[in-house]
């Protein structure tokens, strides 16, 4: 029989476990990753330990997917999570729920400073960015020389477009002093002219993934302030998609990877080709239309007054001269005989009268109607010589004598045909050719 204070092993732990959930709930650790195993379950068993003492921790599957820390051995992280008991066996462990690098907390803090401070003085402002060229022939890449992040441009570059030129300035990335090196590297870019390096037109700075300690020289100030005051478009492609720097709100564009910042720097080969046959199809049937139309303005005038004979052309037009002189002589003819006619009446009508004084005046008046009669014939037959020298003009405009003076010419077969496409000719074929003044007789070579 039990005592009445008596407790059962599972009832204790059970205390246990609830007095430390309860009395420290969920907290902050630090120390020393050991002895960690991963199961095939995608939970993570280790040991978080310090000089003094040491505790189980746990880290399951669906908070270890999720993890920007994924722990190692030998590690120094901060955790947090829940103290609990695992009943089982009666052991303590810590449910870890986020995993943070040793110091990580610090250099957040310091991000968050510098960044504000930065956007403060007006770095990060798009007005102060440098627009990207689209069509770099010459691409600097400011990053490790040993590194993947380089192969991966290098093989974007190539691949998207081979005849732009990468050039390689190599420079420390991680460590002490780095920041350094990478700040000289921009400094000598921008001066690029004054340092003997070669013009580029665009810079990638960039190298792969890692925690925040293993960027942080890309968050240094001495790095933003070079990045700020360089003359060349930086396109600053640090890390992963999900990782920022100071250097990426600074740069003139950001990319979330090396490799993407290699394909938002070059335009791809393959599309442009593309685009450009497209291009040369439309503007090569957009010039052909217009030949066509040109072609067949001209084969109507060929069909007109210019492809008949001289006779032809002029047979019209000397008909209604010569009709018009015919009506010319008749009305003068016509205008006489009436003239003469009024001009008996007068003159029996004088003789009549006798009056000497209205003689005079009725023959002052025929002479005055006289003068008017031969101007008004002269006036009549300058006009149709007028209108006939107009005619005669226009005539030896159209016809083509004219067409000759300008410089054009007319080629014919032995048979008098005029030849108006050369595929008409062959190999061999004698032909002739009008010019104005003179002509020659030629064979077809080709």
């Amino acid at each position: 029989m039990s005592e009445p204070n008596t407790l059962s092993v599972t009832r204790l732990v059970r205390r246990m476990r609830n007095l430390l959930e309860i009395e420290l709930g969920e907290l902050w650790v630090e120390g020393e990753v050991s002895n960690l195993r991963k199961q095939a379950s995608g939970h993570i068993y280790f040991t978080l330990k310090d000089a003094g003492a040491q505790v189980s921790c746990v880290f399951f599957k669906g908070n270890a997917r999720n993890a920007k820390v994924e722990p190692d051995n030998g590690m120094q992280v901060r955790l947090y999570g829940e103290i609990s008991v695992y009943e089982a066996r009666g052991s303590v462990q810590l449910i870890v729920r986020k995993v943070e690098q040793a110091g990580e907390g610090e250099l957040q803090a310091q991000f968050d400073r510098l960044k504000k401070k930065l956007n403060e003085e007006g770095l990060f402002d798009e007005d102060n960015k440098l627009p990207i060229p689209k069509f770099p022939r010459k691409v600097g890449l400011i990053t490790s020389g040993t590194g993947a992040a380089l192969q991966d441009m290098l093989n974007v570059l190539n691949r998207r477009a081979p005849w732009v030129q990468p050039i390689l300035f190599p420079v420390q990335v991680q460590g002490k002093g780095a920041e350094k090196a990478i700040a000289s590297a921009i400094h000598q870019w921008s001066g690029w002219d004054e340092n003997g390096m070669p013009e580029v037109d665009v810079i990638i700075l960039g190298r792969g993934g890692g925690s925040l300690e293993d960027l942080w020289n890309f968050n240094e100030e001495i790095v933003a302030r070079a990045i700020y005051d360089c003359e060349i478009p930086i396109v600053s492609a640090v890390g992963h998609e999900i990782d920022f720097t100071i250097s990426d709100f600074v740069a003139d564009m950001r990319a979330p990877t090396p490799s993407a910042a290699a394909e938002l720097v070059v335009p791809d080969g393959v599309a442009l080709i593309s685009r450009l046959e497209r291009l040369s199809s439309v503007m090569s049937r957009a010039v052909s239309a217009k030949i066509d139309r040109h072609e067949a303005v001209l084969q109507g005038m060929s069909r007109g007054a210019l492809s008949r004979s001289p006779d032809r052309v002029l047979r019209e037009p000397l008909q209604r001269m010569i009709l018009a002189r015919r009506d010319l002589g008749d009305a003068a003819q016509q205008s006489f005989e009436q003239k003469a006619s009024e001009l008996h009446e007068l003159l029996y009508r004088i003789t009549a009268q006798r009056p000497e004084a209205v003689l005079g005046r009725r023959f002052d008046k025929l002479s005055y109607l006289s003068q008017k009669l031969t101007a008004t014939v002269v006036e009549k037959v300058k006009h149709q010589a007028s209108h006939l020298t107009e005619i005669s003009s226009m005539l030896r405009t159209l016809g083509p004598e004219s067409v000759f003076a300008r410089g054009f010419s007319v080629t014919q077969d032995t048979e008098g045909n005029i030849i108006k496409d050369a595929k008409d000719l062959k190999e061999d074929d004698i032909i002739t050719t009008k010019f104005h003044e003179g002509k020659t007789t030629s064979r077809v070579i080709s």
